[in-house]
Formats: structure tokens, C-alpha cells, sequence
């Protein structure tokens, strides 16, 4: 348990200290609109990749079976046990 509250620290100092220089780059820094922009491309993207990727996934993904088909592989199998 000890490591876990090492870790889990570790993860709570970095969350602060990116909340502050994203806070900084946003309304400090000469680069704003930049920021802004690659802020709002990476958060787009990401919602379009996983759309992708479900997408993708019922593409590829075989059609299960027919539950009758199941209902008789059961009655099959319990015919022979």
C-alpha cells in the first residue's frame, strides 16, 4: 500500500503542476492562441479516434450467432453429459 500512495502522490503533484503551466501557457504566454489551438486539435482528434476505433470494431467485428443455434448446441450438449 505504501508504493501505491507513493505513486498516487506522485500523479497528484503532476496534475498541479500541469493545471499551472497550462494556466500560464493559456493566459501568460505569447504562444495563447497556439495552445488553444493544439489544445482543441488533440481534444478533437481523440474523440474522432475512438469513434474510429468503434467503428472499426463493429466493422470487423462477426455477427453472433442466432440464439436458436445456441438453444440447440445446449440441448445438444445436455443429450449427451
Amino acid at each position: 500500500m505504501h508504493r501505491d500512495k507513493a505513486t498516487g502522490l506522485a500523479l497528484m503533484a503532476v496534475g498541479i503542476v500541469g493545471i499551472l503551466v497550462y494556466g500560464w501557457l493559456i493566459f501568460f504566454s505569447p504562444w495563447t492562441t497556439f495552445i488553444l489551438q493544439l489544445t482543441a486539435f488533440v481534444a478533437v482528434g481523440a474523440v474522432l479516434a475512438i469513434l474510429a476505433w468503434v467503428g472499426y470494431a463493429l466493422a470487423t467485428t462477426p455477427p453472433p450467432k442466432p440464439i436458436e443455434e445456441i438453444e440447440r448446441e445446449i440441448q445438444k450438449s445436455l443429450g449427451e453429459g
